[in-house]
């Protein structure tokens, strides 16, 4: 019922998909450059679709080579960021993951991703052994050879 609702809402224009403009502007331009980008999200498949192809910046689904849920696996199981490397044919080292949930990098990296806390207007961690970053302005200048 509630995907349904979900649906009806962004298909009508009565809600959009919330997406913070710096992250546009990068996907965008790691796109451009070649870079295959995936989303992996408790949210299912479905949702993640109707979430970007419904943004204030426009239909952002086809920057997107691939959506995972948990069905591939919990997000704070190193496993299932292996197996996201084993589907898509990209080594796990080649990978950079973004999240703003400790666990979830930890579990990245635990299965050899590059990480990336995004924080925005969290207080920063100063124990933190993961790069903090702001916003996505600041991955820019650095990325991973494959995807991310």
């Amino acid at each position: 019922l509630q995907g349904m609702i979900w649906e009806e809402g962004y298909r009508s224009g009565q809600f959009t998909g919330h997406v913070y403009e710096d992250a546009i502007h990068a996907l965008r331009a790691w796109h451009s450059a070649g870079l295959r980008l995936y989303v992996f999200s408790s949210g299912s498949v479905a949702a993640q679709k109707l979430l970007f192809a419904h943004t204030a910046f426009g239909d952002l689904t086809p920057l997107f080579g691939g959506y995972f849920d948990t069905s591939t696996g919990p997000k704070r199981e190193a496993a299932s960021y292996r197996h996201i490397a084993d589907i898509t044919r990209i080594e796990a080292r080649d990978f950079l993951f973004l999240s703003d949930v400790k666990e979830e990098l930890d579990a990245a990296r635990a299965a050899d991703m590059g990480t990336a806390w995004v924080v925005r207007d969290a207080v920063a961690d100063l124990q933190a052994t993961h790069r903090q970053v702001r916003s996505f302005d600041e991955l820019c200048v650095e990325l991973p050879a494959t995807g991310i």
